[in-house]
């Protein structure tokens, strides 16, 4: 078995050009038995300069997460806790990231009340860790008690980052008028609330219809000279389009340019939503044929959108190009969209090319869609 000092050797002989960080990413990547990376990991992990390296834990529990081996994930974070940097913040924040980034929120919260035991400080930056791996773990609602009761009896106060992530959780919660009232205090505590909170509160309000309260905020935004985003602006396009002001909506897209903002896919499939929900399927292919003529691309909600807008209208033929043009674009969209393009094909008695389609996606070296050619009854 290798030692620690021959598998640095190996690593820094490779490419004097090659830093060790990408050094240390590249081995782990290449390694395709996600044991033998778990192995590697933990042996490197021996090394204070790997353990520097924040991005190399987060790109391997990232892929083990994906892998759902959430079992090793916790045999590589928890042999962490023997190294001295256990102690310090910063490492503890990783572990309480990671594990929350991994759904593994009873693990994040683990780290973070064993930081006294260790003597490693509880600053607002770990308390702010715990927050976000509740958001990122969807236990939204543990953060309303942990903002209540945990800044007091750890003698830290809530920063702007802290007051978004709470904003975030009641948004993605659909407490709508709880993310109101943390917004009010913002201020009251000093704060200034920035582009974060505002963008996190247009899309929570606009994406729920709550067009008058995403107005009330978007007034609030230019009140406080924060000036919006990309983003900013796509959340106001899909409030726009849910409340049937296509023409707005299109008038706000026009000024995007004159604003030093480029339009995105987002920006797009906002305004093709809008088409689509009034039935316009040449504004809807105009407005397709813009996204792929711009520096955007499309993804896969443009194409759940439009391939469920295609089948609805009876325009087969573009709908399977549009099921063709998903797998050049490497997206991969929900099987039962696809399944609605096969059906309406054999529907029309088209079996033979949909059965050239089930082919092509059951193949698929991304994704098996098993979709299926659907019984004709006997007329």
């Amino acid at each position: 078995m290798a030692s620690i000092s021959r598998i640095f050797r190996t690593f820094f002989s490779t490419s004097v050009a090659k830093s060790p960080a990408k050094s240390f990413s590249d081995d782990l990547y290449k390694e395709r038995n996600l044991k033998r990376v778990v192995h590697k990991f933990k042996k490197l992990s021996e090394s204070h300069l790997f353990r520097k390296h924040a991005n190399v834990y987060g790109n391997t529990v990232r892929r083990l997460a994906s892998a759902k081996k959430f079992n090793w994930i916790e045999e590589i974070l928890e042999d962490q806790k023997q190294y001295d940097e256990i102690s310090k913040e910063g490492f503890a924040v990783r572990l309480i990231s990671l594990y929350g980034k991994s759904g593994m929120f009873d693990h994040a919260s683990k780290v973070f009340d064993e930081m006294p035991d260790r003597k490693c400080p509880q600053t607002v930056k770990s308390f702010n860790a715990l927050l976000g791996a509740c958001v990122n773990a969807k236990k939204f609602d543990k953060v309303d008690g942990f903002f209540k009761d945990l800044p007091e009896k750890l003698s830290v106060k809530p920063d702007i980052v802290s007051y978004n992530t709470a904003i975030k959780a009641f948004c993605e919660m659909g407490s709508l008028d709880s993310a109101g009232s943390v917004f009010d205090e913002i201020e009251k505590n000093g704060l200034k609330p920035d582009l974060i909170t505002f963008n996190t509160l247009l899309v929570g309000f606009y994406g729920n219809r709550k067009f008058v309260d995403g107005e009330r905020f978007w007034e609030k935004m230019m009140n406080a000279s924060v000036s919006p985003d990309i983003r900013s602006y796509n959340a106001r396009l899909v409030g726009l389009v849910a409340e049937k002001k296509l023409t707005e909506a299109v008038e706000l897209f026009g000024e995007l340019g004159s604003k030093g903002l480029k339009p995105d896919e987002f920006s797009y499939n906002a305004i093709i939503q809008g088409f689509c929900n009034d039935g316009d399927l040449e504004q809807a292919k105009d407005w397709y044929a813009k996204l792929v003529q711009s520096d955007s691309s499309p993804n896969k909600a443009t194409f759940a959108i439009l391939i469920r807008f295609a089948c609805k209208t009876g325009d087969l033929d573009w709908a399977v190009e549009l099921f063709k043009q998903t797998f050049r674009e490497k997206c991969l969209l929900d099987p039962s969209v696809m399944q609605l393009v096969i059906d309406g094909l054999v529907k029309e008695s088209r079996t033979e090319e949909a059965k050239k389609l089930v082919g092509i996606a059951n193949s698929n070296k991304f994704r098996c869609y098993n979709l299926i050619i659907p019984a004709v009854e006997d007329e």
